[in-house]
């Protein structure tokens, strides 16, 4: 199961699509594929990206993320396939011709200059006037909430706010497209938690288009309006937030996102028949048949009295984190402990028995291998 806990969604209902999905498309990628070797870190990757979409590529290390976006903004030449952007063909540009941004995860703030002199850096190099470069960057210190700070340099700056100045620098020239690696990396994780509601609000006001690289669940999750989930140079998934963590495409996608209960059985009416457990109740994902994985998330799955449930087990460690507690139970026949997340103090203890259940709706049935 994932080390990282993710809270379950609740702005949109599954399969809702956010308006993004129904705008035209800006980004089109069309059987992309880059090697390096025998190394194939892009494997026929097709993805659309619609004009002001906060766009997510989520996956491990190693997983191709980051060989994408190099791609797009032309530091890495694909082996084969399109790259689009407003439906011109990318692939022939060189990078400082195309219409686009690059946020790199070091800031690469000029130490030397204030923070107004390096947000107009790339004004100047266009040789605009004094009067409009002064105007704009006023604009967009102002929306970034650093007004104040114009005159100071880089390192009178906190974390936060000097990647403020390396968004501000970014937005300033207006690109139709804002590339981001790994942005929020080197941010501790309150300032962090800070800068991806920042991150957000600022996609929303300059209305640019937004594609961040991350491997941090909750920072997809959050912020964007879909993601795509990569694994080995693949697409795994392409969905908004909710769909992705609610209806997996795979038990890859299922285990990557988020904790999650997983059991391996076969399929059968009315759910997935287990080994030593019986049936458990569920739907699937697709078309799966025979050997599948049921998947049920901690906060879907409830608690009763011994013989009230599905199976029985015993609860072995509560863990509090604040408003919520898991509580992992041992199922006799199953492999690892079934989690169950309640909200508050968790009401059980050690050693104690306990029942252990969840509705059909909750539960997907999917196939795949991690």
């Amino acid at each position: 199961m994932s080390d990282t806990h993710v809270t379950a969604p609740s702005a949109e209902r599954p399969g809702e699509e956010r308006p993004a999905a129904t705008r035209a498309p800006l980004v089109e990628l069309r059987h992309v594929t880059r090697s390096f070797g025998s190394v194939t870190a892009l494997d026929d990757v097709s993805l659309t990206i619609a004009e002001n979409e906060f766009f997510a590529l989520l996956g491990p290390s190693g997983c191709g993320k980051t060989t994408l976006l190099r791609a797009i903004a032309g530091f890495e030449s694909p082996d084969g396939g399109e790259i689009l952007l407003g439906g011109d063909d990318l692939v022939a540009l060189p990078p400082h011709k195309r219409p686009l941004n690059l946020m790199f995860q070091s800031y690469a703030l000029f130490p030397h200059m204030s923070v107004e002199r390096n947000v107009a850096y790339g004004l100047e190099q266009e040789k605009l006037s004094k009067d409009e470069i002064r105007r704009r960057v006023g604009e967009v210190l102002e929306t970034v909430g650093l007004s104040a700070q114009a005159r100071r340099k880089p390192h009178q700056l906190s974390g936060g706010q000097r990647q403020r100045v390396a968004l501000a620098r970014a937005v300033v020239k207006r690109p139709k497209l804002l590339l981001l690696d790994e942005p929020l990396s080197a941010l501790d994780r309150k300032v962090r938690s800070q800068m991806q509601l920042e991150l957000k609000r600022l996609q929303q006001e300059v209305g640019i288009t937004f594609v961040v690289v991350t491997h941090d669940q909750e920072e997809a999750m959050s912020m964007a309006d879909r993601l795509a989930v990569l694994a080995h140079g693949r697409v795994q998934q392409v969905a908004t937030p909710v769909e992705t963590y609610r209806r997996p495409a795979n038990l890859f996608v299922a285990d990557f996102i988020g904790d999650s209960n997983r059991f391996a059985g076969t399929v059968a009416d009315g759910g997935l028949r287990v080994d030593a457990v019986g049936l458990l109740p569920g739907h699937p994902v697709g078309d799966v048949a025979g050997a599948a994985h049921l998947v049920v998330r901690p906060e879907e799955t409830r608690l009763g009295a011994p013989g009230a449930g599905l199976m029985d087990g015993v609860v072995v460690e509560t863990q509090f984190y604040g408003g919520v507690s898991t509580v992992a139970v041992d199922v006799a026949g199953h492999a690892a402990p079934v989690l169950c997340a309640v909200s508050g103090v968790a009401d059980v203890a050690r050693g104690s028995t306990v029942s252990l259940t969840w509705t059909a709706d909750a539960a997907v049935m999917v196939g795949g291998e991690l």
